[in-house]
């Protein structure tokens, strides 16, 4: 056996050179991605973050969908076509930046444009998916209520018949774009089974104020949706399912960009932590000098380094069809607690200036408090696995 080899360099990021198992249009994506974060959303995020509003959030829109980032695992309809993984990828990209920037992405792409183009009718899709995936048009996803979250089969928004028409009244809670939204897809119940409803948001009896005060994904816009009375033809219903499987498989789509977009967020997080570590000097040296500040760091990358190993192999087996439920909820479940424990550890390392804008971790961990608990509280997707594991349901 030879021992001539040169070994690559040691990244201090990538222990253990994930990049070798990236094909080269995955490692494109990453960096168009990270190039558009780095001009365009970095220098501006954390004073979007600190004053509750994102700058102009409609170009942002149109330049995320012109990078075609929009929906852009689906086919057709101006969708760019591009794999489950490479998705995933452009969501770590996004969450490094900024959660608020991931879920304008996610909730635009794998809530609202993949209800319609896997649910919805040939005339919903063209109406409709391409405008959003170039980012003109901004959609939003209802289904969570103000009494009503874990359990959506208990949802009390209802749409009744009324000659060919359908009438909706109710209201949905927390919904990210809900304000700036050009078309909802709202769940309702029927007499029949909750069903899925397009419903433009200029259609009489529909608003959507927004939600203040918040202090988690401040630079992402969170809504009511209220529907009071409001009239929709018959060609508003999703056409092609009828149940809580149209929600939830929306849900699904979603949970996977998660799995990879709260590794963007540990990752920035380490990051400044290492790059801070090796500036600040105390005691005569830098503090990465230490014992224990390097036990923080290498425990922190150790965490990043298996999430993101278990997002590509999610990503791998979604890219070819094998991708359960299940093996989702595992992804969200560990992903965003473990990426919330880096982060915390990576203010400890900074001391006081941890607090600070300055630095991307109290945003990202205040945004993470948020990523843990939706689309899925940790306690639904341990439920979830336990019922797999198990044979028995917890729910009830």
């Amino acid at each position: 056996m030879s021992t001539n080899n040169v070994l690559p360099p040691f990244a201090p990021l990538d222990p253990a050179g994930i990049d070798d198992l990236l094909t080269a249009d995955e490692i494109a994506v990453r960096s168009s991605v990270r190039q558009l974060c780095a001009e365009r959303i970095d220098p501006y995020v954390a004073d979007w973050f600190e004053r509750g509003q994102i700058e102009d959030v409609r170009s942002l829109a149109k330049e995320l969908g012109a990078l075609g980032v929009l929906g852009m695992h689906l086919e057709g309809y101006g969708c760019a076509g591009m794999s489950g993984t490479e998705y995933g990828i452009a969501c770590l990209e996004l969450e490094a930046t900024d959660s608020g920037i991931r879920s304008l992405v996610s909730v635009q792409g794998s809530l609202s444009m993949f209800a319609i183009w896997r649910w919805g009718s040939e005339e919903q899709k063209n109406e409709w998916l391409p405008s959003m995936a170039a980012g003109e048009a901004i959609g939003c996803f209802g289904l969570t209520e103000p009494d009503v979250g874990s359990d959506p089969g208990n949802m009390r928004t209802r749409a009744r018949r009324n000659g060919d028409d359908w009438i909706l009244d109710g209201r949905k809670m927390w919904i990210t774009n809900g304000t700036i939204a050009d078309v909802a897809v709202v769940w309702a119940q029927t007499d029949d089974a909750v069903r899925g409803f397009v419903v433009p948001t200029n259609t009489p009896g529909f608003s959507a104020p927004e939600i203040k005060h918040k202090q988690s994904l401040r630079a992402s816009v969170t809504s009511e949706l209220v529907l009071d009375g409001v009239r929709l033809p018959a060609s508003a219903v999703l056409p092609e399912v009828t149940g809580l499987k149209g929600p939830l498989s929306c849900l699904n789509e979603a949970r996977y960009g998660i799995v990879w977009g709260a590794m963007g967020a540990a990752r920035s997080s380490l990051e400044a932590a290492l790059s801070y570590a090796n500036d600040r000097i105390q005691f005569g040296k830098p503090i990465s000098a230490f014992q224990l500040t390097q036990q923080k760091l290498v425990d922190m990358n150790l965490e990043y380094t298996k999430g993101v190993l278990l997002a590509l192999h999610l990503g791998r087996r979604k890219d070819a069809g094998k991708l359960r439920p299940e093996q989702v909820s595992l992804g969200k479940l560990n992903n965003v607690r473990q990426a919330l424990e880096i982060c915390r550890a990576a203010r400890t390392i900074l001391g006081a200036n941890g607090i600070s804008l300055e630095y991307p971790m109290i945003r990202h961990a205040n945004n993470l408090e948020s990523v843990l608990t939706y689309e899925g509280t940790v306690e639904m997707h341990t439920l979830v696995i336990g019922q797999a594991m198990t044979g028995h349901s917890a729910f009830r």
